[in-house]
């Protein structure tokens, strides 16, 4: 259920777990026969010996023969020595000894007898002996099946085994960690033959050799040494199933605190820290990337108290992001709002950067007085289409300068091909990939050091939604080619279902409303709530208005005493004259008939600041009115012919507008100012 906060790594549990009883019985008959095996050789040789002695024994040829079988057990004595695969000293000398005495024992049987009294008593005590001893071995050998960092515990055995087969014959594993689900070690390669790159080539082959599912070993290289590796072995198959949401991880925290978006293939939970960098989310249709990255990925982030979400998705609408609409701080669905958008944000990114500045930052931090911004952008390739070549400069600009300023931008898709993302952006961005068609496709998913360790989401194509790589800030070296599973948000009795799913979702954001957040001026003044209502500025931070001489900024000039503070104008006050009650729409009269005036009035209309601004506010309205959705300053021009306004002074007032998110942004291409909604100023605007 949405509201429960129960470890996902209980939930996989109880969805992945098989009676262990048969498993548990196999495990003690292995066992017993390990420790009975050194008895039964025992019992064998001593009936071998016997029967070579009856078999070869003749008074004219036994010193032949003696000689024969003296040859033969110095071959398997020197057999023994070198396939040997024990690893340490006493390991080595325990099995070559045993051959040899047992072989030396074998020779005397041959010449003197099975029933010699001096030969019989040896092969009991010694037989006895060597049996135990091999029964020691074996206890210590067993134990560290269970107790990581013994000399012969399974990782050392399984993995040698299997990289001898394929081809890396001196390598040493040794574990580290070993649970229920998964044993992690460390890989000792041959000095100067054989790097951690050369072991993640060869994965696959080991995997073969030992033998294991595909996907069954990552590997990563060793930051403090180049002989080494850090290896992990999972069960692939514990992942075919899906995964129920067990709700959020840390509601009410920051987003500066990671996210739980899934488990690992060993079951450990996805941890993951989206603060101060772009992301990719890449995957064929069916894989997943919506619903297993989207959700999972924004219905965690929804949760926390210092974070907007502004999104857009023009290609499918409401799909994929509707139901969680009411979270949002701005979700457009057509090319005009999500152009807007974007030039509101690319506008307040400078404002937001001289704060930090002035507060000795470098960068958005936890409690810096910002709310931190979320740009999810679906179906990427259709929103970069839509904008214009001056506005993809723009939008790429504001991907290197978003950073610093407090947002991180993600770009959803399905191919991430040259021709669906620009180049440039695709080296800045972490990389999510979900299941694609081909290795082709991977290539452009998946990240160079992904697909050097191995990763392979062309194995799942569709047919495992939610199965993902993650290679991304936060996220250690040993995992980026781990699979991971998504969490399924609606389930009916062990399958996934839309419906469901959906209604999880519509009931997860109303629990988590954008309304109820407090957020920055800055993003007040961008935020559109569902409804068309905009959030009210009530954290304290004082923001410098921005500066410069494009559309949509301010400059200098802008601290003269009529312009200041220009948004207080456009307020709407008490009439100062409560006689003057006309309206626009009222008629004219003509002027009575007599001699005309000797003086004439001013051609223009004198009027105070707040006049001028209601006066433009006005006119903006009626344009607004009439249908108008973008205009330029000369539809203004009956400002500046009836009253006192400049044409100047109005595009100073248009450039502070923008700047408050009253208009919608400015085409360059066009030279118009967009009107995506009715201009009006709001209190917290001020």
């Amino acid at each position: 259920m949405p509201g429960r906060t129960t470890s996902g790594r209980e939930l996989a549990t109880a969805t992945i777990e098989e009676s262990s009883m048969s498993k548990v019985a196999a495990k003690g008959v292995s066992k017993l026969l390990t420790l009975v095996t050194p008895w039964v050789v025992g019992l064998f040789g001593f009936g071998l010996a016997a029967a070579l002695h009856f078999i070869l024994y003749s008074p004219e040829s036994i010193g032949a023969w003696s000689s024969v079988v003296t040859v033969c057990v110095i071959i398997l004595t020197g057999v023994t020595y070198g396939t040997s695969h024990a690893r340490g000293p006493w390991g080595k000398t325990h099995t070559t000894a045993s051959t040899f005495l047992a072989g030396v024992w074998t020779v005397a049987v041959v010449n003197l007898g099975p029933w010699h009294p001096v030969l019989w008593r040896l092969g009991v005590v010694g037989g006895i002996t060597m049996a135990l001893s091999w029964n020691i071995r074996s206890v210590i050998r067993l134990k560290g099946w269970d107790e990581p960092g013994t000399a012969t515990d399974p990782l050392s055995f399984l993995f040698g085994r299997g990289a001898e087969r394929a081809g890396m014959k001196e390598v040493e594993a040794r574990t580290v960690k070993a649970t229920a689900h998964k044993v992690e070690g460390e890989v000792q390669l041959d000095h100067g033959r054989h790097t951690a790159d050369d072991l993640q080539k060869k994965v696959a082959y080991i995997e073969s050799g030992i033998p294991l599912p595909p996907g069954s070993i990552t590997t990563a290289i060793d930051p403090d040494d180049a002989s080494k590796a850090k290896v992990t072995i999972s069960d692939p198959r514990v992942m075919k199933r899906p995964i129920p949401w067990p709700g959020a991880s840390r509601p009410g925290g920051s987003v500066s605190e990671p996210i739980r978006a899934g488990l690992w293939q060993d079951l450990d939970e996805l941890e993951y820290v989206l603060v101060g960098h772009h992301l990719q989310v890449m995957g064929q249709t069916g894989s997943g990337k919506s619903i297993g990255g989207a959700w999972n990925l924004l219905g965690e982030l929804i949760t926390r108290y210092d974070v907007a979400i502004f999104a857009g998705d023009i290609t499918k609408g409401n799909q994929t992001l509707g139901p969680m609409r009411e979270s949002l701080h701005r979700f457009e669905t057509s090319k005009p709002g999500v152009k807007a958008m974007l030039a509101g944000l690319q506008a307040q990114i400078k404002p937001r950067t001289n704060y930090l500045a002035g507060k000795g930052l470098q960068k958005w931090v936890k409690g810096c007085g910002l709310t931190y911004w979320i740009v999810w952008l679906e179906e990427f390739p259709d929103i970069f289409d839509a904008l214009s070549d001056a506005e993809q400069e723009k939008f790429l600009s504001m991907l290197k300068a978003i950073r610093s300023a407090g947002g991180t931008i993600v770009m959803s898709l399905q191919r991430s091909d040259y021709s669906q993302m620009p180049t440039l952006a695709r080296g800045q961005l972490a990389k999510m990939c979900f299941g694609v068609d081909s290795p082709a496709d991977a290539s452009f998913g998946l990240s160079e050091r992904q697909q050097d360790a191995g990763a392979r989401p062309e194995l799942w194509t569709n047919a495992q939604p939610g199965m993902a790589y993650l290679d991304a800030p936060s996220i250690p070296d040993e995992r980026i080619a781990m699979p991971l599973r998504t969490f399924a948000w609606g389930m009916k009795g062990d399958r996934f279902d839309d419906e469901a799913a959906n209604q999880a979702m519509r009931e997860h954001a109303a629990r988590w409303p954008a309304a109820d957040k407090k957020v920055d001026p800055t993003t007040a003044r961008l935020s559109l709530l569902d409804g068309g209502t905009h959030p009210r500025a009530t954290w304290p931070v004082e923001l410098e208005e921005p500066h410069g001489a494009g559309p949509g900024q301010g400059s200098d000039e802008d601290d003269d005493e009529e312009v200041r503070n220009v948004a207080a104008e456009y307020l709407a006050t008490d009439d100062p004259d409560p006689d003057v009650i006309g309206d626009l729409d009222d008629e004219i009269p003509d002027l009575p008939d007599g001699q005309p005036p000797l003086t004439f009035a001013p051609p223009e209309q004198r009027m105070t600041p707040q006049q001028r601004g209601e006066a433009l506010l006005g006119r903006l309205q009626e344009l607004w009115d009439d249908g108008a959705r973008d205009f330029s300053s000369g539809d203004l021009k009956p400002l500046w012919q009836s009253t006192d306004m400049s044409r100047a002074w109005c595009q100073k007032q248009l450039k502070r507008l923008l700047a408050a998110g009253v208009l919608g942004g400015y085409d360059d291409e066009a030279q118009r100012y967009l009107m995506p909604d009715r201009p009006e100023i709001r209190e917290e605007a001020a």
